[in-house]
């Protein structure tokens, strides 16, 4: 296992925060479908401490302890992916549609799902990681802000983000969505590499897992994962196997996991020692600079924010508090 080149100056500041006491993290628990597109505030800000755990880097912290943390974790045939971890309780989810990608037709979105970073979000941003496939490759749907942009297709893959902002991944029309759930923004992409903690029986395989640049089978490649405690996991790296990224998220805990985009100039993972601090790159060699997001994209992307009050009466922010 290699330290990121950060982990020095993160590991001083996790150091700095006061971590006493340690409550065990649960799993998002579904709520009711939206019939409109207005997010109700459910969420209240968690106190619980969650402290540095052995075999991990803190990459970002914050009052209530660990927010994200980071294994690069080297897989049985020589390869190093890395896992940059989202501790459940200390964060929630939001899906940002590129410029391009995907294609948004006559669909008016908020500022809060368009292809930069929005001012409202940027004091909560933890970290920022790229989305799934284009739509020319009949991977799977989309869905933001309860407005569907490509049509969910059953059986395939889903990061599914629910209104208090909390994600988690399924089978669509079979493990997800639960009855009664009230989901915001769904982002769609193949089969799972990873379910009930066994890899895909098509893992050995390249074809499955998207057409690679040049033919090259360990081409970059991202997955994203979860935990049984609910912790989200990205998973990256410029020279992978599909094999690759399962074994490292089986490694770290991951009971479900789903391949997001791969091949050299998407694959792109984000971070800051302290919400709304500045990014840094957590996938060694990724070719976009760590400020990508923020000035505005082509392709889609997901923003792990803290949770937090609205920043003012007249602002409705995804997944915080809002005053009535």
């Amino acid at each position: 296992m290699m330290r990121s080149p950060v982990s020095t100056l993160l590991a001083v500041a996790a150091i700095s925060i006061t971590l006493t006491s340690c409550t065990s993290r649960q799993p998002s628990h579904p709520m009711a479908r939206p019939t409109t597109t207005t997010i109700p505030p459910t969420t209240t800000t968690t106190t619980t401490t969650v402290p540095v755990e052995p075999g991990w880097t803190p990459i970002t912290v914050g009052p209530t302890g660990v927010i994200a943390d980071q294994r690069n974790v080297t897989v049985p045939d020589g390869r190093q992916v890395a896992v940059l971890r989202f501790r459940a309780g200390q964060v929630r989810f939001n899906l940002h549609i590129g410029s391009q990608e995907p294609p948004r037709g006559a669909t008016i979105l908020g500022p809060l799902s368009e292809n930069a970073v929005s001012a409202v979000e940027r004091p909560y941003l933890a970290a920022a990681f790229n989305g799934g496939f284009k739509v020319n490759a009949a991977a799977g749907g989309v869905e933001v802000g309860g407005q569907v942009l490509t049509p969910l297709i059953n059986g395939f893959a889903s990061f599914v983000i629910d209104a208090n902002g909390a994600g988690h991944i399924g089978v669509w029309g079979s493990s997800v969505p639960a009855p009664g759930e009230q989901v915001v923004s769904v982002r769609q992409n193949l089969s799972l590499l990873i379910a009930d903690g066994s890899l895909s029986p098509e893992i050995g395989s390249i074809a499955p897992w998207g057409d690679t640049l040049h033919g090259i089978a360990a081409t970059a490649r991202s997955a994203l994962g979860q935990d049984l405690n609910g912790d989200l996991l990205y998973a990256g790296a410029m020279a992978a196997l599909p094999s690759d990224l399962g074994a490292a998220l089986l490694q770290d805990g991951a009971t479900v996991a789903m391949e997001l985009d791969i091949n050299p100039y998407w694959i792109q993972c984000d971070a800051a020692p302290t919400p709304g601090g500045p990014l840094v790159a957590i996938v060694p060699g990724q070719n976009r600079p760590a400020s990508q997001y923020l000035d505005g994209w082509t392709r889609d992307f997901i923003t792990v924010l803290t949770p937090g009050p609205a920043p003012s009466p007249n602002v409705r922010m995804p997944f915080f508090p809002h005053p009535k």
